[in-house]
């Protein structure tokens, strides 16, 4: 516990929100929201990698568990109304 009261997320929580973003983000039928909701995780995370205050520490990792709620919501709601051609994007070449 810090002088501030406010309990810093582990390294081991930080990074089970990384990679569950990343996979909330692979469930997106959509190649643009999927590569959107992917590179958002990456950047975000990346400009906070430099954060040491518990306090920046606590607020930025609630705001990604939050995000993370949005994420799985929108994927749901995405997977309801999938377009049935997949894009350009999604066809492999054979």
């Amino acid at each position: 516990m810090a002088a501030s009261g406010v309990a810093a997320p582990t390294r081991t929580e930080v990074l089970q929100l990384y990679r569950s973003l990343l996979r909330v983000a692979r469930q997106f039928c959509d190649y643009n929201i999927r590569e959107y909701t992917k590179r958002r995780t990456i950047d975000a995370f990346r400009d906070n990698k430099n954060l040491t205050d518990p306090s920046q520490l606590s607020a930025a990792f609630s705001d990604g568990k939050a995000q993370l709620e949005i994420a799985k919501r929108q994927a749901l709601v995405y997977s309801l109304y999938a377009p049935k051609v997949k894009s350009i994007m999604d066809i492999k070449p054979s």
